[in-house]
């Protein structure tokens, strides 16, 4: 894989190192050639992913180790809503252990939370639920914050909206697109006026945006990022994982907005994949492309950016593999102390 910081961006360009070369086995090509003449009038096939193109793993840092302290959670459903009207949601809220009242704890409010990052262990309740064990991120947070790594933060796992959820628990997340696609205001103004207010009510939460952060998969990830860029006084951290800046709901424009608006005072990482979703015929509609994109965008303005490319696929294979790291380099300036080795 492939990282490139702001800092780093013309010397990394063609160097291939990686934050968890030893969770991969070796890159497969990228889906570089041309896909196969479509007939006329019809969209061209998208290019093939080659095999094992997803092979990431779990590193240790994602895994539980006697003798850790684990946090504990509040998990409720949100039914209430007034901006997003006749929506149910899932929000699980984790609190390490290692948090004192006393003392202002950090916040990191991911969407899709339950979904796809809030689970520690698969089980037969959480599938048919449509949670899944991919991040494992309460568990990355216990390694880390036990070991310094990271501050202590309180952690908001939200899930988009559905109008309906079965009786096994499974909802259909069908206003998902809606309010994580749009390029708008509106996500902000629901964390802000319903989500978070009673959050900070009950949990000492710093008020600052260096100590808050906001992130995301796919259409997760490209919420993340709008929230942030319209609100920088909020949220100064964005983890974005094969963020959907496509045209899925006109987020194709973002590198131009971002050139337009001027530098804002966020710090962006962006994974994504060679093999993420590939529409060479239609840039606007190209995961891969847009990501280069976002990040061009981003150096050209200053941003303090990292991106992180790997051979995968539109997954969370590659983001989950990587997260312990992502979260350092994000976090690393509210743990002071704390020095990189080699081993992380």
């Amino acid at each position: 894989m492939k990282i490139l910081s702001s800092t780093l961006f013309a010397l990394a360009a063609s160097t291939a190192v990686g934050f968890a070369a030893e969770n991969a086995a070796p890159a497969p090509a990228a889906s570089t050639a041309a896909a196969p003449a479509a007939p006329a009038g019809q969209r061209p096939a998208r290019p093939a992913t080659p095999p094992g193109a997803d092979n990431y793993q779990l590193g240790p840092d994602s895994l539980v180790h006697p003798g850790v302290p684990q946090g504990t959670w509040e998990k409720y459903i949100w039914d209430k809503s007034e901006i997003f009207p006749k929506t149910t949601r899932e929000i699980w809220i984790y609190v390490p252990a290692q948090y004192d009242p006393k003392v202002p704890a950090c916040l990191m409010v991911i969407q899709d939370g339950p979904r796809q990052y809030a689970v520690r262990e698969r089980n037969d309740v959480d599938q048919k639920a449509r949670r899944t064990q991919e991040y494992a991120m309460p568990t990355v947070l216990d390694n880390l914050i036990n070991r310094k790594e990271l501050p202590v933060i309180i952690t908001v796992f939200i899930n988009p909206g559905s109008t309906v959820i079965d009786a096994n628990g499974k909802p259909d997340f069908n206003n998902r697109s809606p309010e994580y696609d749009t390029v708008s205001d509106t996500y902000s103004q629901f964390l802000a006026k319903e989500i978070l207010p009673p959050i900070e009510a009950k949990y000492n939460i710093r008020k600052d945006a260096a100590g808050r952060a906001i992130g995301g998969i796919s259409s997760g990830a490209i919420c993340a990022f709008t929230v942030a860029f319209n609100h920088p006084d909020w949220f100064s951290k964005v983890l974005s994982d094969v963020g959907s800046f496509t045209n899925i709901r006109g987020g194709h424009v973002y590198p131009q907005l971002i050139r337009q608006a001027g530098k804002k005072p966020l710090r962006v990482h962006l994974q994504d994949g060679t093999n993420d979703n590939r529409r060479p015929d239609s840039p606007e509609r190209d995961w891969y492309l847009q990501n280069r994109a976002m990040l061009e965008a981003l150096v050209d303005m200053d941003y303090d950016v990292q991106y992180v490319l790997g051979h995968g696929i539109h997954s969370s294979k590659h983001g989950a593999s990587i997260l312990p790291d992502s979260l350092r380099w994000l976090w690393r300036d509210e743990v002071p102390g704390f020095v990189k080795t080699a081993r992380n």
